[in-house]
């Protein structure tokens, strides 16, 4: 019997890759703004390209998820570098106890947190020494980082995925470009969490950048006026990652033809009432061999 429960269990984390799923992370609120809990998979409705869909695996909230936090150390984050570091302290400890959890830092080149050895970890000791272990200087390659990020979520074994991205500026050191980002995030099932701390008079500002991201892929972009302010929005994003449903289904076109297509995701509570949902708002399918 426990053998069967440890296998129920590790099923919950980690869906199939026998068939082609696309997966979809869902935030839910009623009308007032409020996260839903307590759905079902009978709450939802799956259409794609007009079409419905059958789900196949649905995942409720509060289930783990790989996370990378995508972190600016460039020179202009020196005067907030301690209050980044202090609010990602408490979004750390935060996490669910089966996350997977990693860490990219950037400035002008990229690099894990993380010992070479650890691909992820939900020890939150770790995670509190790899984001005190690092110094701000030099210029900033927000795109690299991106990039870094969305592929690493690819070795994760949770199907919920997201990054967290904080950065104070645009991009001056990238050798990624905008256009490669957004076309990785299109493919993947991540959802991107964008915090701009931004000066006043930081003339690479590009607020217009990580809203897109967030938005393209079921996420939110926050813009804290002050670096106090980023505790708030830590705690929202936890509380959004694990208030956050997940579905996968594999579609009745079965064509493989590097197409993106719509999909949108309904649902209901259980008194028939309409819910919002945030998600992304489609996929890229695979190109046949």
């Amino acid at each position: 019997m426990k053998y069967f429960l440890l296998l129920a269990a590790l099923f919950q984390y980690t869906l199939s890759v026998d068939v082609d799923l696309a997966v979809f992370n869902l935030s839910v609120t009623d009308r007032n703004g409020r996260p839903v809990s307590g759905l079902t998979q009978d709450n939802f409705r799956v259409l794609e390209e007009g079409t419905e869909q059958h789900i196949r695996i649905f995942q409720p909230e509060d289930s783990p998820a790989t996370v990378g936090l995508v972190i600016d150390n460039s020179g202009s984050m020196v005067k907030k570098r301690a209050e980044v570091v202090k609010a990602a302290n408490a979004f750390v400890a935060a996490v669910h106890p089966d996350d997977e959890v990693f860490i990219v830092n950037f400035n002008r080149r990229t690099w894990l947190g993380l010992p070479p050895s650890m691909l992820f970890t939900s020890n939150i000791l770790q995670l509190r020494t790899a984001l005190l272990t690092i110094g701000a200087e030099g210029t900033t390659a927000l795109y690299d980082a991106v990039q870094a990020g969305l592929k690493h979520l690819e070795k994760g074994t949770r199907q919920r995925k997201a990054l967290v991205v904080l950065s104070d500026g645009g991009d001056n050191a990238s050798l990624a470009t905008l256009d490669e980002i957004s076309q990785t995030a299109a493919r993947s099932s991540a959802t991107i969490y964008a915090i701009g701390l931004y000066d006043r008079d930081e003339r690479n500002r590009q607020p217009g950048v990580l809203r897109d991201l967030a938005r393209s892929t079921g996420g939110r972009a926050y813009f804290p006026t002050r670096p106090v302010a980023l505790h708030e929005v830590w705690r929202d994003i936890a509380g959004d990652l694990r208030g956050q449903y997940t579905i996968a289904f594999a579609s009745s076109n079965s064509r493989h033809d590097g197409s993106f297509r719509k999909v949108k995701v309904t649902a209901v509570d259980n008194r028939g009432r309409p819910l919002e949902v945030r998600t992304r708002p489609g996929y890229t399918t695979p190109i046949s061999n």
